[in-house]
């Protein structure tokens, strides 16, 4: 382990909790969000909250169906993930049609989190998926066009 790990104890309690999580880290390629909201999450002291695909996490869930530009997919939330109130950054690596992001939004505001903000790093504008945040606040890294 490296000097830092030792000396940040947020480290060891992430270590920790993980491990409850059957088989985790899984093989193979992962969700791509999931690089980036864990470390923003360290960073800002928030905690993070696991969005996935249907039947990646443990317990009883949320679900959240939603479309996508060539179908629809599906994310769940555990039930006791957030509490009512709690503030919320949604942070993906892409905004495209908007159907991930908005789907994650309902989520959390089902479970009574207000969102805040959203954070992808890179924006197809073009696919217009701004329009599905409600107005929200999107902070965006890079532009395709």
């Amino acid at each position: 382990m490296s000097a830092c790990k030792d000396q940040d104890p947020r480290i060891h309690a992430i270590q920790s909790r993980i491990r409850v999580v059957p088989n985790f880290p899984k093989p193979g390629i992962e969700a791509r969000g999931f690089i980036f909201g864990p470390p923003i999450a360290l960073a800002i002291g928030a905690k993070f909250v696991p969005l996935r695909k249907p039947n990646k996490l443990p317990g009883k869930v949320f679900k959240q169906e939603y479309d996508l530009e060539y179908g629809s997919d599906c994310l769940e939330m555990h039930i006791e993930a957030v509490e009512a109130g709690e503030r919320a950054l949604v942070v993906d690596d892409l905004i495209a049609t908007g159907g991930t992001v908005s789907a994650a939004m309902n989520l959390l505001e089902r479970a009574g989190a207000e969102v805040v903000e959203c954070a992808c790093v890179i924006e197809i504008p073009e696919l217009k998926g701004k329009e599905k945040l409600n107005g929200k606040p999107l902070y965006v890294l890079v532009e395709y066009r």
